[in-house]
C-alpha cells in the first residue's frame, strides 16, 4: 500500500502544468520517509576530525520520521542539550521498494537527491556512547529544498554556511563508501521503501548552532537548504 501510494504521488509530480515563483509558495519536505537511514564516519576528513579509524563497513543509525523539518523551518534547540551541531549531507531518496539489490542495480532504485542536515546533540552523543537520543529530536532532520533526479552523485561539491560563513566544504568524491554501495549495503539489512532517505555522511567542519543562527547547506546540482535556529 505504501509503495502504491508513493509511486502514484511521485508519478503525479509536475504534471498539472502549473508553475509558481518560489517567493509565492512555502515548500514542504520533498519526501515523507518512513525512516531515515544515516551513515556515520563516511568522509575521510571527518574521520580524522574526530580521531576515529576508517570503518570496514558503513556505520548506520536511524533517525525517526518525526525529526523531519521542511526547508525554511526552524531547528529547535532542546533544553536537554548544551551543544547542538550542524552536519551538512547529501541525501538519497528511494524510488521503489529495494531489498537485497546489487550495486549495479542501485541507480534504478533512486528517485533523486536532496540536501540534508543531520542535526546532532553532540554532548548527549558523548554521554550516551551511542547516537539515538542525540540524533532524534523533532526538527533534527531538515530535508530539501527539492529532489533532483538523474544527478551523478560521485563528485558533487557540498558547502555548509552558518550566518553566511563557510563552515564545511568538501566533495562527495571523498566519501569512504560511495552512494550505490551504500544503497546496496543497506538493502541487504532492511527493506527500503519509496520516499525513504539515506543520509550519506558529513565532511569535516561540524560545529555548534545557537539561537538566531541561519544554516545553509548547498550541494552542486541541487540547490540550498536553509533553516533558522531557536530555543525549543
Amino acid at each position: 500500500m505504501i509503495e502504491e501510494f508513493s509511486n502514484s504521488y511521485f508519478n503525479s509530480l509536475g504534471k498539472n502544468g502549473l508553475s509558481h515563483q518560489l517567493t509565492q509558495v512555502k515548500l514542504g519536505s520533498p519526501t515523507l520517509p518512513t525512516k531515515i537511514v544515516a551513515v556515520g564516519l563516511n568522509y575521510h576528513d571527518h574521520i580524522q576530525e574526530f580521531g576515529h579509524e576508517v570503518p570496514d563497513h558503513p556505520i548506520l543509525f536511524i533517525k525517526p520520521s518525526t525529526a523531519v523539518l521542511e526547508p525554511g523551518g526552524t531547528i529547535l534547540l532542546p533544553p536537554q542539550s548544551n551543544q547542538v551541531d550542524f552536519e551538512g549531507e547529501l541525501a538519497v531518496v528511494i524510488k521503489q521498494t529495494a531489498y537485497q539489490i546489487t550495486v549495479q542495480a542501485a541507480p534504478n532504485y533512486i528517485l533523486g537527491y536532496t540536501c540534508f542536515n543531520d542535526v546532532t546533540a553532540r554532548d548527549l552523543q558523548r554521554i550516551d556512547g551511542q547516537w539515538t537520543r542525540a540524533k532524534s529530536f523533532d526538527t533534527f532532520a531538515p530535508i530539501g529544498p527539492w529532489i533532483t533526479p538523474e544527478l551523478n552523485p560521485d563528485s558533487l561539491q557540498i558547502i555548509t554556511r552558518v550566518n553566511g560563513t563557510i563552515r564545511q566544504q568538501s566533495n562527495t568524491k571523498h566519501l569512504v563508501f560511495p552512494i550505490y554501495e551504500l544503497v546496496s549495503f543497506i538493502s541487504h539489512i532492511m527493506t527500503l521503501l519509496p520516499g525513504d532517505i539515506i543520509a550519506t555522511g558529513t565532511p569535516s567542519g561540524v560545529g555548534p548552532l545557537k539561537p538566531g543562527d541561519r544554516v545553509d547547506i548547498e550541494i552542486e546540482g541541487i540547490g540550498i537548504l536553509t533553516n533558522l535556529v531557536r530555543k525549543a
